[in-house]
């Protein structure tokens, strides 16, 4: 065996090893599920979420009567000497335990409970809207990545096909050589094609790899990028879009418009929150309480005939009481802070209107922007194809004329490097357009269902 053969088995065989062990196939759909999983802003979200439904509750906007049980434990003690009484002397401690229940229950406060309802189901409705955008960013992210992978995973299978057209052209050549039909520049010329095509294959090899290792890290999935492979081809659908079709579905379904909207709605809630201070506050209390005390001691008595010592008599002592108070609150005077919190909640609320419109406008301009990309990156689309389907027809000629000896190996390789350039065109055209139009999904709220 020549040097040269050795050489292109050893070459050969480097670039066509496979990774050890067996491959997950990953499919966008898989990708996107473990995304959606592991995702920790997503988790924070869904958190968000939760907290937010928990909260949603009529018990946290006083709108019912709160019910204390009380408990009063006293003690007194009283020591008396006064010669000129009849009671001439006394001891008394007096004890009392006062068990209890109050209730108080605001009947009127302008509707302040109402309007806190619904700021909780306000906040409740803006969390989810949240969540969705977040799942929607890490979803594009996920698309757009996978897309990118399977970009460079097609550039090397067309590397692969180049090199080995390279590999069989040093074989031909060397065929040529010794039968004295190419001499030793020709088969130079080969060599240095097939040195250059196998550099840029083990370069493509890194790109995939890190193209894989960005869509795992996207996903929150452990392992090695080697394990994993992806199953779905990269194809395009050539959809067209209505500008007025698409602006009528961002108008009603875009994430971050029905965001600020109920932001703007939670604004004018907190606004006529604010104004129930100016109402009057109408609250009834009652309660019960039992007491029972108990006195312990000794009283001396002076009769003017002598004095007489007896004990306390041990009895309890036992009292029942009920009440029931209506109170009419009114703030007659608090320094302008009522007037003032309510201007402060009718400027937030302009200014959440100005968030919408801002939005509205950003998005519209978004919009139109990323269709009139998407229109022009079909038409690239197709120019592209055709630049392919030349390429392609080019090169097999060239390898013809070359093999009748009717090109030279420079000619070649210039109709070869045009290949390449035709094929990496064709895929950045298509990668973009994948992009595009998942950035028109997401503006149009198509991105999630």
């Amino acid at each position: 065996m020549s040097q040269l053969r050795l050489f292109l088995l050893v070459i050969g065989g480097l670039l066509s090893a496979a990774p050890a062990g067996a491959q997950t196939a990953l499919t966008l759909s898989d990708a996107i599920a473990t995304a959606l999983e592991n995702n920790f802003q997503i988790k924070l979200a869904k958190a968000a979420v939760d907290v937010a439904a928990n909260n949603d509750d009529w018990s946290l906007t006083n709108r019912y009567p709160t019910v204390n049980l009380t408990l009063g434990a006293n003690a007194a003690y009283s020591n008396t000497n006064n010669p000129a009484s009849v009671l001439f002397k006394s001891s008394v401690l007096n004890t009392s335990v006062v068990p209890g229940v109050e209730a108080n229950w605001v009947l009127f406060d302008g509707y302040r409970a109402v309007f806190t309802k619904q700021q909780l189901e306000g906040a409740s409705r803006l969390s989810s809207g949240q969540l969705r955008q977040q799942i929607e960013t890490a979803v594009q992210a996920v698309m757009q990545a996978y897309y990118g992978a399977q970009v460079q995973r097609d550039q090397l299978k067309i590397l692969a096909d180049v090199l080995t057209l390279s590999r069989d052209r040093v074989a031909y050549q060397q065929v040529r050589q010794e039968f004295g039909q190419a001499n030793t520049f020709d088969l130079l010329q080969a060599k240095d094609a097939y040195l250059n095509d196998s550099t840029n294959y083990l370069v493509q090899q890194t790109l995939y790899g890190n193209a894989l290792r960005n869509l795992l890290q996207l996903m929150g999935a452990s392992g090695d990028a080697g394990s994993y492979t992806l199953a779905d081809s990269l194809q395009i659908q050539d959809n067209v879009y209505s500008y007025a079709e698409l602006e009528a579905r961002m108008m009603g379904a875009n994430q971050s418009l029905a965001n600020l909207l109920m932001a703007r709605e939670l604004a004018s809630i907190n606004t006529r929150v604010q104004e129930t201070a100016l109402k009057p506050t109408l609250s009834v209390r009652s309660g019960l309480t039992y007491n029972t005390g108990i006195g312990f001691g000794t009283q001396t008595f002076n009769f003017g005939t002598g004095q007489v010592t007896a004990d306390v008599p041990q009895i309890a002592a036992k009292n029942l009481n009920a009440f029931v108070n209506f109170s009419v609150a009114y703030n007659l005077y608090d320094a302008g802070a009522r007037r003032r919190r309510i201007g402060t909640a009718k400027l937030e609320e302009i200014q959440a209107q100005l968030s919408y419109e801002s939005q509205k406008q950003v998005v519209t301009t978004q919009l139109a922007n990323t269709l009139a990309t998407y229109n022009n990156q079909r038409q690239l689309v197709q120019l592209t194809r055709e630049l392919v389907s030349n390429a392609g027809r080019n090169l097999n000629i060239a390898e013809e004329r070359l093999k009748g000896g009717l090109i030279s190996s420079f000619d070649y390789r210039t109709v070869q490097l045009s290949y390449l350039n035709a094929t990496q065109t064709q895929l950045n055209a298509i990668l973009n357009l994948k992009n595009t139009e998942t950035e028109l999904l997401r503006l149009t709220g198509a991105l999630i269902r």
